[in-house]
């Protein structure tokens, strides 16, 4: 065995004398509580009284340990310590009688004998309790944990590894927890991921938001639903997966370049490529309600008839609110016709290609199997066939994106915000409530609105109503649907006959089916149709800050697109 060093015996010594202070000073304590200073006061005379533990001296200095609970420089041997503070303290509440006391050796106290000592094995006083893993030289031993209990509470599956059990009422499973957030919080966003704060940035926030729904129909987690005011909003956690904002006809997707992508290289010139084009009309009684010569109905109701779709997503008219637009997806010829005609505003059609709110309207179909037609404005058919170019899993939407069948684009220079044109241009400005119209038709430049005996009311030039137009309507240059089945509308036609492009083989196949029902001929005036595009192609080419360019890439980056619009990069970190 080595020596202790002069250090330890130093410190050893300084122990043993901080012991004799404390004792002393101790003893002092005590006479003084009486106002004696030769003779103790008996020490079972007040309960209320301090009592303080006798501190035995050591000379072991290789057992001394310091314990916490004995005082401040006090000390004990590590064999003796637990039996020294009972002889110390009487467990009945008093001090021992004068001359009992309890050394490392002997009792006095009639509890413990020396022999009774040493034939225990005292807990090590390292915290002031006993440690179960430490021996008693002080050594760390191996820890031993209780074994978790079977078939109890690690059984959480219930056999369904893939089912959560025991879920808290109101939690819905598929929304983010925050930890993830904070988490992403902490990861530095890659230059190429845009979030729905760009999109937000960039066209709903500057107004530009055209209402088609297309950012609804591509987000692949659910996160993008519709506001109050019409306009899509985030509703959970966005994940930063850019589709958004690519197949955002007035953000990320460059519509010229998917005219070409889907009607090929002579689909961007004039009002496009078509296979043939005519004036048309339906004859049946029906189409007295419905738009010039009703024939989008009638087509629909013989894709219909003929079993080539179950259901066409149309537009009708909210039950609550007079002339606003709302998606309705119609899978009777009796629904069609109750819908048919011309609301001028927009539905986000593509934000209702979740098949689940139809489900009560196809109980018995097979979703895989589904077919569908779609009605919507030129801006709305350029973003079905954008998504329907990927195998993105557009969850909610995915099986209604692929459902789609067959497109119908309505001519459109410019679509209106529901309460600017019903509330403010009409009724606080005319005086003419949403109630009182019948019909309402944009046709040779100027809005006519007839009440319900079918006499006009209102024939204004249509640039009286431009405050009241969508914005972003100013930058397409799509009049004539240029990625449509089939483009119908009135320019070109003369009263009570439909204007009719025929663009794509289904297209194709649609007409002659639908062509024994009709009254129809070449188309009248192509002229008016090719004068009316290429005016609008011209107002868009005013209202567009980047290149209009077919050959160029599907996609703009949003680094770009905010360089040309002068838009903030990184909105997210200006407050947005």
């Amino acid at each position: 065995m080595g020596t202790d060093s002069e250090d330890e015996r130093s410190e050893s010594s300084k122990k043993r004398a901080g012991a004799k202070r404390h004792a002393s000073r101790e003893a002092e304590r005590s006479e003084a509580s009486d106002g004696s200073s030769g003779e103790r006061s008996d020490p079972r005379g007040s309960e209320d009284e301090p009592r303080f533990p006798h501190v035995p001296e050591s000379d072991d200095d290789d057992d001394a340990v310091i314990v916490p609970d004995a005082g401040a420089g006090a000390s004990r041997s590590r064999e003796h310590t637990d039996h020294a503070r009972e002889g110390a303290i009487a467990t009945d509440g008093g001090a021992n009688a004068e001359g009992d006391s309890c050394s490392p050796d002997t009792c006095t106290c009639g509890e413990k004998t020396a022999a009774d000592v040493e034939s225990e094995t005292q807990p090590v006083a390292t915290d002031g309790a006993g440690v179960a893993n430490v021996d008693e030289m002080g050594e760390l031993g191996d820890l031993e944990f209780t074994e978790p209990a079977e078939d109890v509470s690690q059984d959480v599956d219930n056999g369904a590894p893939d089912t959560r059990v025991g879920v808290p009422e109101g939690v819905d499973l598929d929304t983010p927890e925050y930890s993830i957030r904070s988490q992403m919080n902490d990861i530095e966003t890659p230059d190429e991921k845009t979030w729905f704060m760009e999109l937000d940035e960039a066209v709903i926030d500057e107004g530009r938001c055209i209402q088609c729904g297309t950012c609804v129909a591509a987000c692949p987690s659910d996160s993008i639903g519709v506001g109050d005011d019409g306009l899509p909003k985030l509703v959970k956690m966005c994940t930063g997966c850019s589709l958004c904002w690519d197949f955002c006809p007035r953000g990320g997707m460059r519509y010229e370049r998917q005219w070409k992508i889907t009607g090929g290289e002579d689909n961007v010139k004039g009002a496009g490529d078509p296979i043939t084009e005519f004036s048309a009309k339906v004859e049946d009684d029906w189409t007295d309600e419905a738009q010039d010569g009703g024939v989008v109905t009638g087509i629909l109701a013989t894709l219909l008839e003929e079993g080539e779709i179950d259901g066409a997503l149309v537009a009708t008219e909210s039950d609550e609110e007079a002339w606003k637009a709302e998606s309705y997806l119609a899978t009777t010829t009796e629904e069609l016709i109750e819908n048919a005609g011309t609301v001028y505003n927009q539905t986000l059609a593509l934000g209702n290609l979740d098949l689940e709110q139809w489900k009560h309207k196809l109980p018995d179909k097979d979703w895989d199997d589904l077919s569908l037609a779609i009605v919507g404005t030129p801006c709305e058919i350029e973003g079905i066939r954008a998504l329907q170019d990927f195998e993105w899993d557009y969850q909610a939407q995915n099986e209604g994106i692929r459902a789609v069948d067959y497109t119908i684009a309505l001519m459109c220079t410019k679509n209106f915000n529901y309460h600017s044109l019903m509330g403010e241009q009409l009724e606080e400005q005319r005086g003419i409530s949403p109630s009182e119209i019948g019909k309402m038709d944009v046709l040779n430049g100027k809005m006519m609105v007839y009440d319900h005996d079918g006499e006009m009311i209102v024939e204004e030039d249509i640039e009286n109503f431009h405050d009241a137009a969508l914005k972003g309507c100013d930058e397409c240059a799509d009049f004539t649907g240029f990625c449509s089945d089939i483009t119908v509308g009135s320019v070109g036609s003369s009263d009570e006959y439909s204007s009719v492009i025929v663009r794509t083989e289904q297209g194709m196949n649609a007409w002659d089916m639908t062509e024994p029902k009709l009254d129809y001929h070449d188309l009248e005036d192509k002229s008016a149709v090719g004068k009316l595009q290429g005016w609008d192609k011209k107002k868009a080419f005013e209202s567009l800050e980047r290149p209009f360019d077919p050959d160029a890439p599907r996609f703009i980056d949003y680094t770009d697109h905010a360089e040309n619009y002068d838009t903030a990069l990184n909105p997210h970190d200006q407050g947005h």
